[in-house]
Formats: C-alpha cells, sequence, structure tokens
C-alpha cells in the first residue's frame, strides 16, 4: 500500500474567522510542503481585504485565488467575492455556481471539491462561524481518507461552526486557533499510509458537479435521489428538495441549504413579514383616520363609527405586533 502525503489544507471560516485565520497563517512555516486555500464568508460587493490582512503576519505568499491557477506548496490562495472556489485537477477553479446557504464562495463547495479532487491528501479545516457551513464538506474530506481539524469551540469568537463540525466529524485534532499552524505542519509532514478510496457518495457527486460546472439547473440525477421536502427556497422561492441522510436541501435552479442555515433564513424572513405586516396595519390606522374625518365632516356619524371600529381594530393588532418584535428582540440581544 502507497504512503502519501497530505499537501492540501482548505480552511473555511465566518463570522469572527479573521481574527482565527490571523493566527493560523502566522504560525505556518516558508518550507510548507501543502497548499492553504482559503474560503472566508464576504459580501458579494468590493475586492476582499483579507490578502492584504493576512500577508501583515503570514510568511507565506498570500494571494487571490485566480481561476486555472496550479496549485504550488508554500503558498495561501484566497477565496474572492461572489465566487465558489474549487479545487479540480490540481488547479484552482472559480464557479458562479449556485449559492449555498447563501453564501457565494462556499465553504462546503471548497471541502467538497477537494474531497473529490484530492481524496486522503486533503486536510479540512473549520474555524469560527455561527451556523454549520463546512459540516458536510468536511465528512466528504474524512470519508475519502483525509484528516479533519477543528478550532476548539471554546477559542472560537463564534462556536457554531466548529460545534457542529464536532458532532458530524470524529477527529482528535481539535486546537485553538494559535495551536492549529503548528498541528497542520506537523500533519503535512507525515506520511500517511492509503489503501482503497472510497468514492464521494452520490448526493454529494451531484452537488459537487453543480458547483463546478455552475450551472443553474438541478438536473435528473438530483431529482433521481432526492425527494420533495415541502419547503420553500429563500433566494427564489422555489420547491425545495431534500437530499436523503444530509439534512440538506437544494431547489430547481440550484441554491443549496443546509436545515440550520434555512431555518435561520426562515426566522429571517418570519421577521420581515412581521415587520410589512405591522407597516401595513398602520398604514391602515393613519389612513382609515382619514376617513372617519371626512366621514363626520360631511355628517355621516354611523360611517364614521364603522371606520373608528376598523381603527381600533388595526390599532390592537399593530400593539399585539409591537410587543412580540420587542419581546423578540430583547431575546436576540441576551442572547447575542
Amino acid at each position: 500500500m502507497p504512503n502519501i502525503s497530505r499537501d492540501i489544507i482548505v480552511v473555511g471560516a465566518s463570522a469572527g474567522g479573521v481574527e482565527a485565520l490571523q493566527l493560523l497563517t502566522a504560525n505556518l512555516p516558508v518550507d510548507l510542503g501543502a497548499s492553504v486555500i482559503v474560503v472566508l464568508h464576504m459580501p458579494v460587493g468590493g475586492p476582499s481585504a483579507l490578502p492584504a490582512i493576512l500577508r501583515r503576519s503570514c510568511r507565506l505568499p498570500v494571494v487571490p485565488a485566480e481561476n486555472g491557477i496550479q496549485l504550488e506548496h508554500g503558498h495561501v490562495y484566497v477565496a474572492v467575492p461572489n465566487r465558489h472556489l474549487l479545487v479540480v485537477d490540481g488547479a484552482l477553479r472559480l464557479s458562479l455556481g449556485p449559492t449555498e446557504s447563501g453564501h457565494r464562495p462556499s465553504i462546503d463547495a471548497l471541502f467538497r471539491s477537494a474531497a473529490r479532487a484530492a481524496g486522503p491528501r486533503v486536510i479540512g479545516v473549520v474555524l469560527s462561524g455561527a451556523l454549520d457551513d463546512g459540516t458536510a464538506g468536511l465528512t466528504s474530506i474524512t470519508a475519502r481518507g483525509g484528516a479533519a481539524v477543528i478550532q476548539d469551540p471554546a477559542d472560537a469568537l463564534y462556536p457554531g461552526m466548529a460545534e457542529n463540525a464536532l458532532r458530524a466529524v470524529k477527529t482528535e485534532f481539535v486546537v485553538t486557533a494559535q495551536e492549529m499552524g503548528t498541528v497542520l505542519t506537523k500533519l503535512v509532514s507525515r506520511q500517511v499510509e492509503v489503501s482503497e478510496v472510497p468514492p464521494l457518495d452520490p448526493s454529494t457527486t451531484v452537488e459537487a458537479d453543480i458547483a463546478e460546472r455552475g450551472e443553474w439547473e438541478v438536473d435528473d440525477q438530483m431529482r433521481s435521489i432526492a425527494t420533495p421536502s415541502g419547503f420553500s427556497c429563500p433566494d427564489c422561492e422555489g420547491s425545495l428538495l431534500e437530499l436523503p441522510d444530509t439534512n440538506r436541501y437544494r431547489c430547481r435552479v440550484g441554491h443549496a441549504w443546509s436545515a440550520n442555515a434555512l431555518a435561520a433564513q426562515k426566522d429571517s424572513e418570519l421577521e420581515r413579514a412581521l415587520w410589512k405586516a405591522l407597516r401595513t396595519l398602520d398604514e391602515k390606522a393613519s389612513l382609515t383616520r382619514r376617513l372617519r374625518t371626512t366621514a363626520l365632516a360631511r355628517g355621516s356619524a354611523l360611517v364614521a363609527a364603522r371606520y373608528q371600529g376598523a381603527i381600533e381594530e388595526a390599532e390592537h393588532a399593530a400593539n399585539v405586533l409591537r410587543t412580540f418584535l420587542h419581546a423578540e428582540a430583547v431575546i436576540g440581544e441576551s442572547g447575542s
């Protein structure tokens, strides 16, 4: 059985991840025998400042990812806004594929592509973040013989991503961001004995294909393995298909959601709907007051009385909504 070196490190971070990435990359040696590929969730518009931030402390070259560039050891490649960053045949691929859990670039998309391209040569790293992007991708990496390194949730500014990854993946490498560079260096230098590497499971293969092709329509292969979920996609309001045994969903045009991210997005949708309802009730009460004033001026007391009833009904409903929204805001502040 051949021995291999793990020479591709894929790193995913979200909220609180810049600080963790600075500590991780600052502790990597100049002769690191691996390529480091980083996805940080970021806004769509404008360039990313992350390469410049990491260059201040990292001894390795840190560059924005470019489509088609061949991977080199001892380099750090950083995702650019509004493109998935993938590993395909030893090179980087930038894709305008559908968003995943509202993100492009997506950590899961990078991790899946690396698992398919390099199998046991991959080390997947999950850092600080609020939800669970990276969990499914890290599962794919370990299933193909790769290694998982997870930031200690107690060390993360936002522990959600690390906690979700730990629930899904068993690993002995749960360390602080400060320790992570040293741990990764040891893993890269260690030879790994490899036997047969299992292929990606069917649903992960389809998801990897969607991100790589950048196509915005789920094909028949997806429909043959997924089932209707009864949920709608927050991005396009289309029907979501549930992928088997994954707690993940895809719509017809390819938007992907984890169960956690979908629930969080539904919370946001609900809040927007409630604020819209409150605005509508306030406008209705205001408009009806004008109608009541006009009716009184014309001497139509009966009509004015009906308008008064409508005003009181709208104001009561609005006050109920205000009380609920205020309570939700207080709960959100106490939990943040």
